[in-house]
């Protein structure tokens, strides 16, 4: 029989082997030290490509670079990239050793933990345990997968603006008639769950809304309420910081699917009939936006917006009659909304929003018979309602409410009279320059007598 080996002879072996390895590293080290040192940069870089060549070589794996962002005319983020971050993010916690803290504010979670700088992650797939660096198409696929499932269910609002001294509007409820509330919401739903639709009739997956009303109707609410509805990221684009087309496209091109891109009060935004309004001499520094009609048709419908799925485009006016009818035509502008004067329907929505009330026996009926009768926005109402001091209760709201719209009311008539009166007189001096017309005309045929 043979002997068996001594345990102290193997742990011997062991010991002369790590130490060998030490040996080496601290070689390499060293010699490393002198490289750097004493070599240019020419020699270190040729020599530092021969030898990745080599390490490249001998490696039985294949490196993959996701860069985070796309190279090209326009710089845009890689949406690839960013899905393998979350991905790894959600994985981060669990498994890397070295983590990041991140507060992210209106989020589902809070404190988001990432990979810190320079670290690695190890993930399983198919049974296989993988390295980062170890990829294969099928793994890159699921993990795309995982990163947009993340996105989605971690996903916070976010507004983008090319213009930022912009001040963003809140997130309330939306007050206006039920049944134009529920047709909004069901078009809306449609269009999320029509991407099958979409492509089987060869359409670019966007929708377009026109909003339009006098001002304080609640237009920009009514974009902000979608926005939360539909959980999209909202771009804000003001026509005149853009300076021309090219630079229209670009913002475009920047924008994600799952979108609200947002034009205000584009009447005043730009003169897009043609002929440009002649405004105040501008400094030498501020160049007139070169945005035209064409550019912003391809903007809405054309090439540009095929680049991308899942978009809305948002038009508000306040003057509708004011835009070209290209501009706005059906099919363009998918839906038309018309944001009017706060119906009683609309103030029983803000009573329950502001107090919690859905009737009062006495002033309820007197409040809708003024709303039948007077032009007041849904902002004006809910100045009314909102309490001005801690004594105020909700009776004292709705008094004030009534008294002014009975101001409303007794301005309204006024000025009803005073434009009556106006249109009286203007026929009264017609009438009398055509008389004078006459008499001088027959003055003229029988000569002039003196």
């Amino acid at each position: 029989m043979g002997k068996k080996p001594s345990p102290l002879g193997s742990k011997s072996n062991i010991l002369s082997q790590k130490k060998k390895l030490w040996s080496i590293m601290a070689s390499i080290v060293f010699m490393y030290g002198i490289f750097e040192k004493f070599f240019s940069s020419q020699i270190r870089s040729y020599v530092t490509k021969y030898m990745q060549k080599l390490i490249s070589f001998t490696s039985p794996y294949i490196h993959i670079t996701f860069p985070d962002s796309i190279a090209g005319p326009y710089l845009k983020r890689n949406e690839t990239y960013t899905c393998i971050q979350i991905y790894l993010n959600a994985k981060s916690s669990e498994r890397a050793k070295r983590l990041r803290a991140e507060v992210v504010e209106n989020s589902q979670t809070p404190l988001v933990l990432t990979i810190d700088d320079n670290e690695e992650i190890i993930d399983k797939f198919n049974g296989v345990k993988i390295w980062w660096v170890l990829i294969t198409r099928s793994y890159i696929q699921h993990v795309l997968e995982q990163g947009k499932a993340i996105t989605l269910k971690n996903r916070k609002l976010k507004l983008y603006t090319n213009n930022p001294s912009y001040d963003w509007w809140s997130s309330r409820t939306r007050t206006m008639d039920p049944n134009k509330k529920e047709e909004i919401i069901n078009d809306l739903v449609k269009f999320k769950t029509g991407k099958e639709y979409y492509t089987k009739v060869g359409k670019a997956w966007k929708r377009g809304y026109l909003l339009f009303g006098p001002p304080g109707t609640g237009k920009s609410t009514m974009i902000s309420a979608i926005a939360n509805f539909m959980n999209y990221d909202v771009y804000d684009l003001e026509l005149t910081t853009i300076k021309n087309n090219n630079e229209l496209k670009r913002l475009l091109i920047e924008t994600s699917s799952k979108s609200i891109i947002v034009i205000e009060d584009i009447d005043c935004s730009l003169d897009l009939t043609g002929q440009r309004k002649k405004k105040e001499e501008k400094p030498k520094y501020e160049k007139e936006s070169m945005v035209t009609l064409s550019g912003l048709l391809n903007f809405i419908d054309g090439i540009w917006s095929a680049c991308g799925g899942e978009r809305i485009i948002i038009f508000t006016t306040n003057f509708v009659d004011k835009l070209d009818p290209a501009l706005i035509r059906r099919g363009r502008m998918d839906k038309h909304i018309e944001m009017s004067y706060c119906s009683y329907q609309a103030f029983k929505v803000l009573a329950k929003n502001y107090w919690d009330v859905e009737s009062h026996d006495d002033l309820f009926p007197i409040i809708e018979k003024l709303l039948e009768k007077t032009n007041m926005t849904p902002a004006d109402v809910a100045e009314n309602l909102m309490p001005k001091s801690i004594d105020e209760d909700f009776e004292t709201c709705l008094k004030s409410l009534i008294q002014s719209l009975e101001n409303a009311k007794k301005k309204d008539e006024e000025e009803a009279k005073k434009k009556i009166e106006d249109e009286e007189a203007k026929l009264k001096a017609e009438k009398e320059k055509q008389e004078l017309t006459q008499e001088e005309e027959k003055v003229k045929e029988n000569g002039v007598i003196y």
